[in-house]
């Protein structure tokens, strides 16, 4: 994607978003290297939120919460198949997994969990791409 600049339109403010979910990404992968799976899950789920967040960001449009940021995503994308309803329910479970990793103090995070997320992650940024570019 192009690089962005200072002067604060809908489409800078997309790509910053996205840069951030890339980097996100490049974290998730590091931490999978690194055998710390919960940290994995975290990144790879922020990478998914920040994406999501480049996409509202062409329609002008912030919220606070992830659940409305999710819900949202899912009423105005997913459920009129602009995205996949099957991508629709990983992006769900993938917030439910970050939120158990990151606050139940027993949960073990596996390998094969966090890599499912960060290749969730992964088709995400590629599609919502192609989307963005699509839309400007």
């Amino acid at each position: 994607m192009e690089q962005f600049n200072d002067s604060g339109s809908k489409k800078d403010l997309m790509l910053y978003r996205m840069n951030t979910a890339k980097e996100n990404l490049a974290e998730a992968k590091i931490l999978l290297s690194e055998k710390l799976y919960k940290g994995a899950n975290n990144r790879a789920y922020y990478a998914i939120f920040h994406t999501i967040n480049a996409i509202f960001a062409l329609d002008g449009k912030s919220y606070r919460r992830h659940k409305e940021v999710l819900g949202n995503f899912n009423k105005e994308y997913v459920k009129t198949d602009i995205f996949p309803k099957s991508l629709g329910s990983k992006i769900v479970e993938a917030e439910e997994i970050r939120h158990t990793s990151d606050y139940d103090d027993f949960y073990i995070a596996t390998k094969k969990e966090a890599e499912e997320l960060i290749d969730t992650a992964e088709t995400f940024i590629s599609l919502a791409e192609k989307y963005c570019a699509s839309r400007l």
